[in-house]
């Protein structure tokens, strides 16, 4: 993936523009994550996918610009907010379509469904639904890459009601203790569910509840994906040089209700609106046609084409089979050598 180049003169450091092919990923990717979820949400509606689903749509930029900055062999990990991440590495949208509507050509063979998405081919350790969960196996990912002694590290994505459990601060702590070669990342959409922040905290800038473990913290507007990628950038130079861990409170918004059964009552009309105004995918689009990289026909031809590839995946699902009955039994125990394991 491309990334910002650097000139140094004696006094001045220039930021150089970004390559096109870094541009058009951004716009690809998000593109993809925002027409799959706009029909999962649909999907959902005509009970095609049924339990929970909680749908990405507004905060794109907050997976595009962490994939764009990092490498192959970094890991991902985040809670039940979960089909954008599989999908900005990379995954087929197929696996992912099939996963919601619980197919066995799913991403998880159908036994994972909204909230459990994973895919070891592409580093993506999983959704969990269990919140917080994450956070410490984020921090364990981290320790076996810092025990191979790799120069890779774990992106470990939690909301803001996250944030007040304790497996986030002991998390936090044993991560700067041992320098482990994570990035924390606080998804921070205004809402746990639908109870806003400043009634859960006193302290409403997030990225402070670091301080105390001397983790370096700071926020970022996640709705401009540059600004996600310098400073995913930063904090990854960090963690491979053997300096341990960051906090990275992303300031972002979700256009939609917590999930398909909540219909967001609790926020205004004007505060999403005033949202919908700084839409990443709008900001993106008006970068490209700014350097002239695309023209708007150009872009609404990648539009279409990314609808039709997200149309293919639901037929693709509805034509793949459901798990055979005996198939809840596999996957439970794995295989092993360790002899200590052994009757």
């Amino acid at each position: 993936m491309a990334v910002v180049k650097e000139k140094k003169s004696d006094k001045v450091v220039r930021r150089e523009e970004f390559e096109s092919s870094t541009y058009l990923y951004w716009l690809k990717s998000m593109l993809l994550m925002r027409r799959f979820e706009e029909m999962a949400g649909r999907l959902y509606g005509q009970q095609k996918i049924r339990g929970f689903c909680h749908l990405y749509i507004g905060q794109e930029a907050c997976v595009s610009g962490c994939v764009s900055a990092l490498k192959e062999g970094d890991k991902y990990i985040t809670s039940y907010r979960d089909h954008a991440h599989p999908l900005a590495l990379g995954t087929n949208p197929d696996k992912i379509m099939a996963e919601l509507f619980g197919k066995v050509t799913g991403v998880s063979r159908g036994k994972g469904g909204s909230m459990h998405m994973f895919d070891k081919e592409k580093h993506f350790f999983g959704g969990h639904g269990i919140v917080g969960n994450q956070i410490p196996i984020g921090a364990g990912i981290a320790f076996a890459d810092k025990y191979k002694k790799t120069d890779n590290l774990c992106l470990t994505y939690l909301g803001d009601g996250a944030l007040r459990i304790g497996a986030f601060h002991e998390a936090v702590n044993i991560a700067m203790f041992l320098k482990l070669p994570v990035i924390f990342i606080i998804e921070n959409n205004g809402y746990a569910m639908g109870t806003s922040v400043s009634r859960t905290s006193n302290v409403t800038e997030l990225y402070k509840s670091g301080l105390s473990y001397d983790i370096p913290s700071e926020p970022v507007d996640a709705m401009n994906v540059v600004k996600v990628h310098r400073a995913i950038s930063k904090a990854a130079k960090r963690a491979r040089s053997g300096e341990g861990p960051s906090l990275l409170e992303f300031r972002t918004y979700r256009f939609k209700g917590h999930s398909m059964s909540d219909p967001a009552k609790y926020r205004t009309k004007e505060e999403l609106e005033h949202y919908k105004d700084k839409d990443p995918i709008e900001q993106v689009k008006n970068m490209i046609l700014k350097k002239k990289i695309l023209t708007k026909e150009q872009i609404n031809d990648i539009d279409l084409g990314i609808k039709d590839q997200v149309k293919k995946s639901v037929e693709f699902s509805e034509k793949s089979p459901y798990p055979k009955k005996e198939d809840v039994f596999s996957d439970v125990y794995v295989q092993t050598n360790y002899p200590f394991l052994k009757e």
